[in-house]
């Protein structure tokens, strides 16, 4: 997955919360980061294989990939992801960063796969996906610093999951945050303080109601959302207390409500913050040097994202 370094962006493959799809709607959780030379994939919601190759992504040159936390939404798609690159060719090592769990779930995902990997490796000839991958647990602090890239992670609010981390990437004087999922939590505005761009989660109060009615067991989920996800005047908040360049509303919810638009999103965010703002869509390109402004289809100067509009 050679990336370009000079085409430092940022691509939200999936832009939903929650692990439900609908019709024509949008996918759950996950991001591709081109930064300093390196492809990153932030989570691995469903969705995030046939979003990598939209963007143009090698599968066979996968390469870094980070988890927040294993809700499904975030992590159904990891095994899939790392399977179909290597039936792609996928030849050189991935290397998986994720919170505790994250082996076992490599584990038992091999296992299940146990037939089709041991078949392919004697009939195709391929390497052993086990050798090929390291998985490495990581909790609050430094996860790694290689090549210039240095990311940290910082423990967030969202019960009741609690390894649960935003993640702050940092080269060459460049910095991108994830919020991962959380409540409105303070101590993230310092730990986003002066990035360039922070990826914040959001969720619309008048979109809930409709939300838990079509989902089901609305008592316990609307307990779930109000106790564990961040409205989005509070994620401008965040951003606000951070000075960062740029807010990115993402892992929306609802993200597939007909009467909610990117309007509505914008009104309830500028209550709280003034700056630059994104409101994601699947598929949209965010620039971290020159050009920051998001574009489904990007300028002369970079190729499209998507061989379709699907704006």
């Amino acid at each position: 997955m050679s990336a370009d370094p000079t085409r430092d962006r940022l691509v939200l493959l999936g832009s939903k919360g929650g692990p439900a799809l609908r019709p024509s709607g949008p996918w759950p959780s996950s991001s591709l980061l081109e930064i300093g030379g390196r492809n990153i994939v932030v989570d691995c919601g469903l969705g995030v294989t046939r979003g990598l190759a939209d963007a143009g992504i090698s599968l066979k040159a996968l390469d870094l990939v980070f988890i927040t936390h294993l809700h499904s939404d975030h992590v159904l798609e990891l095994g899939p992801l790392i399977h179909t690159a290597w039936t792609a060719g996928l030849a050189t090592p991935v290397t998986v960063f994720g919170p505790p769990g994250t082996g076992h779930y490599w584990q038992r995902f091999c296992q299940a796969m146990e037939f089709d990997i041991e078949i392919r490796i004697a009939d195709e000839g391929r390497p052993d996906i086990l050798d090929m991958v390291s998985i490495i647990e990581f909790g609050q602090g430094r996860v790694m610093e290689e090549r210039g890239l240095k990311v940290s992670a910082l423990r967030v609010d969202h019960p009741p999951v609690t390894d649960c981390f935003a993640l702050r990437f940092e080269h060459a004087g460049q910095c991108v945050v994830f919020s991962a999922d959380t409540a409105f939590f303070p101590p993230l505005a310092d730990f986003a303080k002066g990035a360039d761009i922070l990826i914040h989660e959001a969720m619309l109060e008048e979109g809930i109601e409709r939300l838990v009615a079509k989902t089901g067991n609305g008592a316990r989920l609307r307990e779930h959302l109000l106790a564990s996800h961040s409205f989005a005047g509070e994620a401008g908040r965040i951003a606000t207390d951070a000075g960062v360049g740029r807010l990115v509303l993402n892992h929306l919810i609802p993200a597939d409500d007909p009467e909610i638009g990117e309007a509505d999103w914008i009104a309830a965010v500028r209550k709280t913050w003034a700056g630059d703002l994104t409101i994601a869509r699947d598929g949209l390109v965010v620039g971290l040097e020159d050009d920051p402004e998001p574009k489904d289809r990007v300028s002369e100067k970079w190729e499209p994202v998507f061989g379709r509009d699907r704006a």
